[in-house]
């Protein structure tokens, strides 16, 4: 099947009332880095926080138009959530949201503060879409999917529209994909409209079937979706949104976890920007040489800003020790007076400065009289981080980095 461009017109006048048209932010730090002139595409900043808005409120809009004025219902944990409870809220249709009973209480809190109506069913999501569709069943409502829906995806393509609208000279625009609905709806609109423009979708490593598909030209799923990027872990892609990918985009590349947290971390740090881990993949794939940008005017779209907060520290963590500002390593030592001291003496002279020491005395392997001690610096750099090592090693400390 086609997404036609006049679908993804009228899709942008039916959302001119309903969204924000994000702003699109030159970076001059990550046009240095990369060779490029990077632009982010500030969806994090979307109403709700993420893209999903867009499809949801497409697809309601259109039922509504043709006198479909039943209830929805979505199943979800994340930003398709917020996004249906705030898109069915706004044109006065009543929706329920299943969740996993695991759910994050800051989603449930944020999609019924929406106007949405939370069931907490099963333990996963296989079970709050079984849920859903009985919901369904029973009280005649629609079921509204995350991605595989034409009218979705005619929404989530308002962006492309947007990005040319704003920047009509673009050369690439680097687009997330988890199920594949705004890789599809972007790549279709941007084609259709200029053809010149390359579309490139980005997964995280752990989660690629979008990658797969797009490489075997047919629908691929895994059987696995690990990553930190939970916007974009989808196992089974569209096959609508597979199709329209595999007719219209350019490439889909993939980028590790530990990629994902520095571009995080950078964005936090160099753009004053919070960004979920999914939204972050275009820059990491930018940044990481994955996508050739030298000389060329790049759209990285930032999908969304919902990362919970309890896991910010985690994402910069992972991002520090990437970057090289922190050093994490164990040393075994005699447990006797005056040890600890002498090490935490020699890391200090070295010029780190000691985040974290912790002992571990039940280590298996260990003798009674020895100790392991964990220890977590913040040091300069890369090479700064081996002098500290090297130093620890050359008064005789067994030294292993975690």
């Amino acid at each position: 099947m086609n997404i036609e461009l006049s679908e993804i017109e009228r899709a942008a006048e039916r959302l001119r009332p309903i969204i924000h048209h994000t702003e699109l932010d030159r970076s001059t730090t990550f046009s240095a880095m990369s060779g490029g002139q990077i632009y982010l595409k500030c969806e994090n900043r979307q109403k709700t926080g993420s893209f999903k808005i867009r499809g949801a409120s497409n697809k309601i809009a259109s039922m509504t138009e043709r006198g479909e004025n039943r209830p929805v219902v979505a199943s979800s944990a994340g930003n398709h959530a917020q996004g249906v409870a705030y898109a069915a809220s706004r044109l006065g249709i009543p929706a329920t949201i299943v969740m996993p009973k695991a759910a994050p209480i800051a989603k449930v809190q944020a999609t019924e503060g929406y106007g949405a109506k939370v069931v907490l069913a099963g333990d996963c999501y296989d079970d709050a879409y079984a849920c859903a569709k009985r919901i369904c069943e029973e009280e005649g409502a629609a079921f509204l999917h995350p991605y595989n829906d034409p009218e979705v995806i005619a929404g989530q393509g308002t962006l492309g529209l947007e990005i040319l609208e704003d920047l009509p000279y673009v050369d690439v625009i680097v687009v997330p994909a988890g199920g594949g609905g705004l890789l599809a709806g972007v790549a279709a609109a941007v084609k259709q409209l200029n053809p010149r423009v390359k579309v490139y979708g980005v997964q995280a490593r752990g989660a690629d079937a979008v990658a797969q598909s797009f490489r075997e030209k047919k629908l691929v799923t895994t059987d696995s979706a690990a990553t930190i990027a939970d916007g974009i872990a989808v196992k089974a892609p569209g096959d609508i949104t597979v199709e329209l990918i595999n007719r219209y985009a350019d490439g889909v590349v993939t980028v590790s976890d530990t990629e994902i947290a520095d571009a995080i971390l950078l964005l936090i740090e160099r753009a004053k920007q919070i960004v979920e881990p999914a939204g972050a993949t275009p820059l990491a794939a930018v940044l990481n040489g994955r996508i050739d940008v030298k000389g060329k005017r790049v759209v990285c779209v930032m999908s969304g800003g919902n990362i919970d907060v309890s896991f910010v520290q985690s994402i910069i963590e992972r991002g520090l020790v990437a970057r090289h500002r922190r050093v994490k390593f164990i040393v075994t030592l005699l447990d006797r007076p005056g040890s600890l001291v002498q090490l935490l003496n020699i890391i200090a002279g070295a010029g780190a400065n000691i985040l974290t020491v912790q002992h571990d005395k039940l280590n298996a392997g260990l003798n009674p009289n020895e100790t392991d001690v964990h220890i977590a610096c913040e040091v300069g750099g890369e090479a700064h981080g081996r002098l500290i090592i090297d130093q620890l090693r050359s008064h005789g400390y067994a030294v292993e980095l975690e």
